[in-house]
């Protein structure tokens, strides 16, 4: 029997607010992977016609985030997740609808053992940002961390 995580695309759209602007839906989620989609709008784009840089790095940060959420929410009382850092590459002119697919680059349970031990740790999201026909526009990494409620 597989956990339910319907409840992180409702609860990302309504604790960040621009998740809702721009529309962002999300299409799969898991504990340790979430696709998400970027709607082609044409107040989205840049002077070329593709998807701004802001937004794809948007789509893909939210992927990221709703993967946190899938992944630690039962810890939520416990801790905080915060974005550490982040690097995105852009590999190819975005046009259309963006997907951003994000997968946690540690195991939950290693970051939960972290935690409860009194560290605050880190672990990386791993996202690849597609347009329509698959091809990979742009890589990125979200560092997070668990900072421990005090």
């Amino acid at each position: 029997m597989s956990a339910d995580y319907s409840f992180v695309a409702d609860a990302m759209k309504q604790t960040v607010p621009w998740v809702k602007t721009v529309g962002v839906e999300f299409l799969e989620v898991t504990a340790d992977r979430v696709v998400a989609e970027l709607p082609d709008r044409e107040d989205l784009r840049n002077h070329v016609g593709g998807p701004h840089a802001a937004m794809m790095f948007g789509v893909a940060e939210t992927a990221s985030g709703a993967v946190v959420l899938a992944a630690f929410s039962s810890h939520m009382d416990k801790a905080t997740p915060l974005v550490v850092r982040s690097e995105i590459a852009y590999k190819k002119l975005a046009r259309g609808p963006l997907r951003a697919e994000a997968v946690l680059g540690r195991p939950a349970a290693d970051v939960v053992a972290e935690l409860a031990a009194g560290t605050r740790p880190e672990f990386p999201v791993g996202v690849t940002i597609t347009n329509a026909e698959g091809v990979t526009t742009g890589e990125m990494t979200v560092v997070w961390t668990l900072r421990p409620n005090r």
